[in-house]
């Protein structure tokens, strides 16, 4: 009886550090909708770890970079890098690279995506507005299958009910209803640990 309730409290203590951390993942992607961002996807050295383009540009993908640093101190930049440079062949091969690239790889979608099925963070897509929890990420492939794309899950929905993403698709970060615009390529629910130093 004593290990059952030990259990229960874990699972409740969990599900409160699961919810809490959503919540810091939904606030910092609001947040993102506050800055002037110029859609610029050029290659930029970086520094690392902790390396992000200028601050008045961006694209899609560093609209979940951003955040995540924001709410969570975690770092897809490192991430990305350290599980890349191990494990290369795991990872898209369409941009002619023959080896990791802090710089960039971070920055693509598709290498987002790949990482975070690595993690086992894929939850199954669907067509319900209610199996997308506010601090999910989504991916897409934009125009009949093409440009990938990628936001956030918020808690505001739309009025027929359909939650509300943060994301970048070339005029900044923007809170839309866009979730089932486009076809959806992959569905995350991920809560790492922190990877990045505390700030003094």
């Amino acid at each position: 009886m004593r290990l059952l309730i030990v259990c229960f409290i874990l699972l409740i203590v969990s599900h409160e550090a699961f919810a809490k951390s959503a919540a810091e993942i939904v606030t910092a992607a609001q947040e993102r909708t506050t800055h002037n961002v110029m859609y610029q996807s050029s290659y930029v050295n970086l520094a690392y770890p902790g390396g992000d383009v200028p601050r008045h540009t961006g694209v899609c993908t560093d609209v979940i970079i951003r955040t995540y640093r924001n709410a969570l101190g975690f770092d897809f930049q490192k991430a990305v890098h350290e599980d890349m440079k191990a494990n290369f062949s795991a990872y898209p091969q369409i941009w002619g690279h023959s080896g990791a690239d802090k710089n960039i790889d971070h920055r693509r979608v598709p290498n987002l995506e790949t990482y975070l099925k690595r993690q086992g963070a894929s939850v199954p897509i669907s067509q319900s507005a209610q199996d997308y929890q506010p601090g999910d990420i989504v991916s897409w492939r934009l125009f009949n299958g093409g440009t990938p794309h990628i936001g956030i899950v918020t808690n505001k929905t739309s009025p027929a009910g359909t939650p509300l993403i943060v994301h970048n698709i070339g005029a900044g970060p923007r809170e839309d209803d866009i979730l089932f615009e486009y076809d959806i390529e992959g569905h995350f629910r991920f809560l790492p640990d922190r990877n990045l130093p505390e700030m003094p």
